[in-house]
């Protein structure tokens, strides 16, 4: 059974940064793309960012240039370093490895 738990969230004022964390277990997460998602209160879920297997990343235009996301085979874990975080970043930001799995989400909030 496929496992993916977020961690690293937190509250942090706007200008800060936070690193996200998905460790996966259950799965050869080396072989499958990984991607970031959040839900705003109120809001749907919308993609962040992913990475593939190789190592190839794509951003959603309101993170890029702030966030950077990659992994870390040996430890199964991937990651979303985020940086200039805004209030509008707030959310529940939730990892998948586009194979039907998700986490539970963890919640970041930015303050002004």
């Amino acid at each position: 059974q496929v496992q993916l738990v977020e961690s690293g969230g937190g509250l942090v004022q706007a200008g800060g940064s936070l690193r996200l964390s998905c460790a996966a277990s259950g799965s050869i997460f080396s072989l499958n793309a990984m991607g970031w998602y959040r839900q705003a209160p109120g809001k749907q879920r919308e993609w962040v960012a992913s990475i593939t297997s190789g190592g190839v990343t794509k951003y959603a235009d309101s993170v890029k240039g702030r966030f950077t996301i990659s992994r870390d085979n040996a430890k199964n874990t991937g990651y979303l370093e985020m940086n200039s975080l805004k209030p509008e970043d707030t959310a529940v930001y939730y990892c998948t490895d586009y194979s039907g799995n998700w986490g539970k989400g963890t919640l970041v909030t930015v303050s002004s």
